[in-house]
């Protein structure tokens, strides 16, 4: 079934193809994963994990920023050079150190990223359990944090496959626009193959609406269609176009330290809500 089934008018649910043998979330041990994926660029899944793992920070919450993107942005939105690192999560997938080893401590705690990442994948392909590797790393910390946030890269490759086996639950950050939501249908058919072979448990947490024009009819429009097709899966929050996203990484910050009262922040600490509301249901 495709992400859009317009025969009922109704998206085909996401958590419909749980296995028999999916653990309980109950039973689950440790931090909450929360895996941002979409395979299209530039829909803010770095602004949102970084910006979402501070607004739970400021909520009193212990949260890890995972950099899975060879780009590393999330690790520079920190004031941190990727290329002065020694060892990156290129050396946790591939060499098998501890991923404690490549965690800075900031505004959040950020297991970091250098572009070393890109050859990643060419260099897990021998390995047995490549697709398991993130999860064994992060068993090491998920009793650290009650939260651990993964940024992944605009593909689903090797390393997005890592981020969702490992992921307890998938934010999907999507640009109002209809190109970008055309996107989901891959996710959600890759997620389907996530689910049936590597994470029974995996779930879409929720769709987060972003770089929103308010003033322009098709944002309206593409929203509208969202929530038609996904429901109560579609977040409240919206994240609107700001300038204050670029500005904010330049200072080396999350939007929430940069501009706190700013309605970027606000945007944020609403979706933390959310996230936080979420887990008690």
């Amino acid at each position: 079934m495709g992400l859009f089934d317009r025969k009922n008018g109704a998206a085909a649910d996401p958590r419909q193809d749980r296995s028999e043998n999916a653990v309980p979330e109950a039973e689950k041990q440790g931090a909450k994963v929360i895996a941002f994926a979409n395979q299209k660029g530039g829909v803010a899944k770095t602004t949102t994990t970084l910006n979402l793992a501070a607004a739970l920070v400021e909520k009193g919450h212990r949260a890890l920023c995972v950099d899975m993107d060879p780009q590393a942005n999330l690790t520079m939105s920190q004031g941190i050079d990727p290329d002065s690192l020694e060892t990156s999560m290129y050396d946790v997938l591939v060499h098998r150190i501890s991923i404690r080893e490549v965690i800075r401590r900031r505004e959040v705690d950020v297991a970091c990223a250098s572009i070393d990442l890109a050859g990643a994948e060419i260099a897990m392909s021998t390995q047995i359990g490549r697709e398991r590797s993130l999860e064994k790393a992060l068993s090491e910390v998920r009793e650290d944090y009650d939260f651990i946030c993964i940024d992944t890269p605009p593909s689903l490759g090797l390393l997005t496959i890592n981020a969702l086996t490992a992921a307890d639950k998938v934010i999907v950050p999507v640009q109002c626009e209809y190109l970008s939501m055309r996107g989901l249908i891959q996710l959600q058919n890759t997620l389907s193959m996530i689910r049936e072979n590597l994470n029974p448990n995996v779930e879409i947490e929720g769709i987060l609406p972003t770089l929103v024009d308010t003033r322009t009819m098709h944002a309206k429009e593409a929203i509208e269609i969202l929530e038609e097709n996904f429901g109560d899966r579609v977040f409240a929050s919206r994240i609107r176009k700001t300038v204050r996203f670029a500005e904010a990484p330049v200072k080396g910050m999350s939007v929430l330290k940069y501009d706190p009262d700013g309605k970027a922040a606000y945007a944020y600490r609403q979706l933390a809500q959310e996230v936080l509301s979420n887990g008690s249901r």
